[in-house]
């Protein structure tokens, strides 16, 4: 597999590396458990001081990392520039945060009393070397979001990034060396996907996350399952976007746009689905079209362009396939639906919205990434929660409601990691983030997210004998 940065909006490859070889491999893998044997004993303080120095280099890297990750995979460059942005906002929230997350939890003393115990605890402790398995369409953020909590948590970082961003991947390394972390607490592995299951299975990685597609995502958990190791998996999404008969039509249809072709279409937690109540679909629909065919495609380092290119030539063809067997199955592109006109470099695809919609069509089952939604209309709330739940997938989901009943509805019975109402799904340093169903299991961000690799740890003190 090539490791190379292929700029996507011309097709033109710029960089290429070599894949580390297995004693480079080893080596890191060395280093790396050196490095937690000393990194595990440093306290909250020191830690927090070195991350938010790597917050305070990313700030004032931030136009040229930006830059970087907009030539490897085509979002747009102010996209990029609040990505890093927010990466430098989430290593402050955990510098700040951790201790309190990671304090000391001392059960009731009734039950300490019950238990025999004169005292005990609970403690939360590091698990080890982490290997991180992530893609390349927040190359940037699914890192940080990751190693913020694992390094404030003691632990001890591995990096086997999408092999379309490596540049992004070896800035990251590069990022914490220069915060004063010692060598070993974080890596880059340039290898490839067949390089995974050899790291995976080495004794010294304790532990593995991993952001990507299903397929991916199965794999890894197999293997970790059979080494018996712990494992957070955030795969893909096709979540809905419920309209109903009491939300703000204008405000909804607007925001709509923006959380389906955020990242050029291509995020897990992009509302795909939308769902409409009958009572409002005409005019959600006509201003929903009205704001996609106003976007801006092209150059993805101009600030004016509002969707760049895909992130590969298969990704493209990969999304076409779903929309002409929509369309051939009697889908009506209600605006888009292909390669805009003049645009022949680059992997470029036009804002689409796709209505009539079937259960027969790829598309209905599928996850698109890309920005093509589709339009569902439906009579009433049941039918909206039941066509909401129709997809292995169950990351986040949107709803638009002024109703206290449809809140409480949507609570209890959508099938997501998150309800996010009368706004669009984001992810934020305070919050669980995770899904349900094929969407993977665990959590990241929050209290949840640094816990997951902790080894919580129960300290228990029997009674000292009296001296008689």
């Amino acid at each position: 597999m090539a490791i190379a940065t292929v700029n996507p909006a011309t097709g033109e490859t710029l960089k290429s590396f070599g894949v580390m070889g297995a004693e480079e491999v080893e080596r890191r893998l060395a280093t790396a458990e050196t490095a937690f044997g000393s990194y595990r004993t440093t306290g909250f303080e020191e830690r927090a001081r070195l991350v938010l120095r790597a917050a305070d280099l990313l700030d004032a890297d931030r136009d040229d990392i930006a830059r970087t990750m907009t030539l490897e995979m085509g979002k747009p460059v102010v996209a990029a520039r609040a990505e890093a942005a927010k990466c430098a906002k989430a290593l402050r929230w955990y510098a700040e945060h951790a201790p309190a997350l990671l304090a000391d939890e001392e059960p009731g003393q009734d039950d300490i009393r019950d238990s025999g115990a004169e005292r005990a605890r609970v403690v939360y402790r590091p698990l080890g070397v982490v290997l991180a398995v992530m893609p390349w369409n927040f190359p940037l953020w699914q890192v940080v979001r990751f190693a913020a909590p694992a390094l404030m948590a003691g632990n001890v970082a591995l990096l086997k990034h999408a092999s379309n961003v490596p540049q992004t991947a070896l800035y990251l390394e590069d990022l914490f060396r220069r915060a004063g972390f010692a060598e070993g607490c974080f890596q880059t592995l340039l290898i490839g996907s067949a390089g995974v299951e050899k790291v995976l299975r080495d004794r010294r990685v304790a532990a593995a996350t991993l952001t990507g597609s299903e397929p991916a995502g199965r794999s890894v958990a197999a293997i970790c399952g059979d080494e018996i190791k712990k494992t957070v998996l955030e795969l893909g999404g096709s979540d809905p976007y419920l309209v109903l008969p009491s939300a703000d039509v204008e405000r909804a249809a607007r925001t709509a746009v923006t959380a389906r072709t955020q990242n050029n279409g291509q995020s897990c937690i992009a509302a795909k689905r939308f769902i409409v109540h009958t009572d409002v679909y005409d005019a959600f629909a006509e201003r929903f079209t009205a704001g996609m065919r106003a976007l801006n495609v092209g150059d993805p380092l101009d600030k004016d362009t509002d969707i760049g290119p895909l992130s590969s030539e298969r990704g493209r063809a990969d999304l076409e396939e779903l929309v002409e067997d929509a369309v051939r199955k009697g889908a009506v592109a209600l605006c888009g639906g292909g390669r805009p006109e003049g645009m022949d470099r680059g992997w470029f695809y036009r804002p689409t919205i796709l209505a009539d919609i079937t259960v027969d069509m790829r598309i209905h089952r599928e996850e698109t990434f890309g920005p093509v939604a589709t339009l569902y209309r439906v009579r009433d709330l049941d039918e909206a929660v039941a066509l909401a739940n129709d997809t292995p997938f169950g990351l986040s989901s949107n709803v638009w409601t002024r109703e206290a009943g449809d809140i409480e509805r949507c609570v209890r019975d959508l099938q997501a990691g998150g309800v996010f109402f009368n706004g669009m799904t984001a992810s934020h340093p305070a919050f669980p983030f995770g899904g349900v169903k094929r969407s993977g299991y665990g959590r990241e961000l929050s209290g949840h997210g640094i816990r997951e690799f902790c080894n919580v740890t129960t300290v228990w003190h029997g009674a000292e004998p009296s001296d008689s």
